[in-house]
């Protein structure tokens, strides 16, 4: 079946929207007829090589659609239904029969190879393999491949165009603070950036209860919108030598009991562990360069018992945690379509650019 694909084929180069031949679905696969798909700055990140991802592939894993066909041996969905996408796992490791997916041991493999586990590829572009399962689906497609396994089943009157980045950088952020960190009601947090983790975790901090949300951000625009979703403080680090001091100083205590770094950058994963109060705990979700590493200060995380812990996917388990951001987001708790800005597909490259350039907090791709 023929299909137009978006192609990430070499580090900071425009993506090329291109005519491929992708897979019919195998037993276990699920093709979809891709209608959204969000822009995540992992997209970003793997196609400049930051987070190696081999090319040329297709990118994008907030997909949404409808079943368009599925395999034989698929029982969760059938055609016609709408779905959201998300991470992929091999349903068969430690962390998988835990329930923990988020944290399966072949993570890297059915998620950043951009190939099926048996190394083969869904996509071909004159007769040459293109990745097509990133993240279990490489969404920046008019069709995609996924695997019931990584889908999720959704009302059919769901705006897919507004739930589709639930499936990645939503649930990443609420689920840090609702499923990973669960914070007391009356605790403090400490959020550092406001892109679309950040400011989901704002979100999910003040659906906890937390008397004290504090929002460490450049960007004036970004800090009145955390504000806007219950960000009791909100701190602009430039010209602030010292962020973790200015933290504890506003909050006139020993520092925050929880922190979340979603920058990507370990200068202030640092500053997210110096900002805690002593049993605190600091959750690293911030993708960082392959190979990057943090520094922190040895004898205060010893001496004050400090938890520094990585989030991945906000341990969303989607067919569970998805329905909850809807049904919040259906009675107005969860308003993260504030974020979103819409795009033709066809101006993929001007919303990546513009993600990155911090312009808009969430591009939102739309692909009829």
């Amino acid at each position: 079946m023929r299909i137009t694909a978006a192609i990430a084929a070499a580090p900071h180069a425009p993506l090329a929207l291109t005519e491929v031949e992708i897979d019919d679905p195998r037993d276990d696969e699920v093709l979809v007829r891709v209608l959204a798909c969000g822009v995540c700055h992992t997209d970003i990140a793997c196609r400049d090589q930051a987070l190696p991802v081999p090319l040329p592939s297709v990118l994008g894993h907030e997909g949404a659609g409808i079943v368009a066909r599925v395999g034989a041996g698929v029982r969760k969905v059938a055609p016609g239904d709408r779905v959201l996408l998300s991470y992929d796992s091999c349903a068969t490791c430690p962390s998988c029969r835990a329930a923990q997916p988020f944290y399966c041991h072949q993570f890297g493999a059915y998620n950043f190879s951009a190939r099926r586990p048996d190394g083969s590829s869904a996509l071909t572009a004159e007769r040459v393999a293109v990745g097509g399962r990133f993240f279990g689906q490489s969404a920046f497609a008019t069709h995609c491949l996924a695997r019931e396994r990584n889908l999720v089943r959704v009302a059919a009157e769901a705006p897919l165009e507004i739930l589709a980045p639930l499936g990645c950088g939503i649930q990443t952020g609420a689920g840090t603070v609702l499923n990973a960190l669960r914070p007391a009601p009356g605790a403090t947090i400490a959020i550092f950036g406001a892109g679309t983790v950040g400011l989901a975790a704002v979100l999910g901090a003040q659906i906890a209860g937390c008397a004290r949300i504090v929002v460490i951000e450049p960007n004036p625009a970004r800090r009145e919108l955390a504000r806007e979703f219950g960000a009791t403080d909100a701190i602009d680090p430039h010209g602030i030598d010292d962020v973790p001091a200015a933290i504890r100083d506003l909050l006139r205590s020993a520092g925050a009991a929880y922190s979340i770094e979603c920058t990507g950058i370990p200068a202030v994963a640092t500053d997210a562990v110096h900002a805690l109060a002593p049993r605190g705990t600091a959750a690293l979700v911030g993708a960082m360069p392959a190979g990057a590493a943090y520094r922190f200060d040895a004898i205060k995380v010893m001496t004050e018992g400090l938890t520094v812990r990585g989030v991945i996917e906000g341990e969303s388990r989607p067919d569970e945690f998805l329905p909850r951001l809807i049904a919040l987001h259906r009675e107005g708790r969860f308003p993260f379509e504030r974020m979103i800005r819409h795009y033709p597909f066809a101006e993929i490259n001007t919303a990546l650019a513009a993600s990155e350039r911090g312009e808009t907090i969430k591009a939102v791709l739309l692909m009829a």
